[in-house]
């Protein structure tokens, strides 16, 4: 979160030639993804932080390839008014408001809409240099509507054991029905790496999960999201596979699907491929072999790329 106090800003003075319009695009869009102020036609601003030093010294060789002009300068305001000035130029408000819309209109029962919203927080967060009261009532809103949603699980607090897995073998495991990601790669995960015999029931209500059952991915589960953590993650780290590279690309990739975070590039890929495996699965037994398939692969795959760094 930046300084509002002390931060300086950087400027960078572009000036590309009329023919060279895909250029201009391809920079506007670069300034866009980084979340620029425009100070006027030409002269975009981000805070001063080696981070954005480096994207915008990138833009620059960019611009310069392609015959334009680009200079980097610090500036800050003169006195404290024209500093807030600069700031103000920075206001996310417009893009909360339009979010706080989509979150009210948002079906709680649509786990997919959910995701949606938290990854499009997500990314308005992230260029939020200055987060205010628009940011609060975003992240109110969006919290109260993730815990609406049917039976997902909330973040806990606390430390993750490590458990032996040899004390888990040839269990029963339960989970919320109508599987999605989590709980799709959270059953691989099981029945590949910690329980190859174990058998799995899909429940209607968590909360009539039988005694006898180890629970997984929904409130009071004996295992669940921890620390923002999701639970394919606590059942890699309880186990003690997250060391595995494969296993940890695969993380990645389901924590960003059901919590949004840091983007995977196969990410909207491996999505389309289990929302059709979801839509013409008979019941949850057929989705997780067809899930399954496709982890296994991906399994695979990254355990080859490991191998040949």
């Amino acid at each position: 979160m930046a300084n509002r106090t002390t931060l300086n800003f950087l400027a960078l003075f572009v000036t590309l030639a009329a023919k060279q319009s895909a250029g201009r695009m391809r920079v506007w869009r670069a300034l866009r993804a980084l979340g620029s102020a425009t100070l006027r036609d030409g002269v975009y601003l981000l805070p001063d932080t080696p981070e954005y030093t480096k994207a915008l010294e990138q833009i620059a060789a960019d611009v310069h390839s392609v015959e334009g002009t680009a200079e980097i300068y610090r500036l800050d305001g003169r006195d404290e008014d024209q500093h807030e000035s600069l700031i103000a130029l920075f206001d996310r408000g417009e893009g909360y408001a339009a979010l706080l819309k989509s979150i009210h209109a948002a079906n709680p029962a649509d786990p997919k809409a959910v995701r949606l919203l938290h990854r499009e927080f997500s990314a308005l967060s992230a260029i939020d240099f200055f987060p205010g009261e628009a940011r609060r009532q975003a992240e109110e809103a969006l919290a109260a509507l993730e815990a609406a949603a049917i039976g997902e699980p909330l973040n806990v607090s606390g430390k993750i054991r490590r458990l032996a897995g040899a004390d888990f073998r040839g269990r029963i495991w339960a989970t919320r029905k109508h599987l999605w990601v989590d709980r799709m790669a959270s059953a691989w995960l099981i029945q590949r790496h910690i329980d190859p015999d174990a058998r799995f029931i899909w429940l209607d209500d968590p909360k009539h999960c039988p005694k006898k059952a180890l629970g997984f991915d929904f409130d009071g589960a004996a295992f669940t999201h921890v620390g923002g953590r999701v639970t394919f993650e606590v059942l890699a780290t309880s186990f003690a596979l997250e060391s595995d590279p494969a296993i940890a690309r695969i993380a990645a990739i389901v924590h960003f699907l059901d919590v949004g975070g840091i983007p995977v590039a196969e990410a909207a890929g491996i999505e389309a491929v289990l929302a059709g495996a979801r839509a013409s699965a008979t019941d949850d037994d057929a989705l997780l072999i067809d899930a399954s398939r496709l982890f296994d692969n991906l399994y695979k795959n990254y355990q080859q790329e490991h191998s040949n760094d």
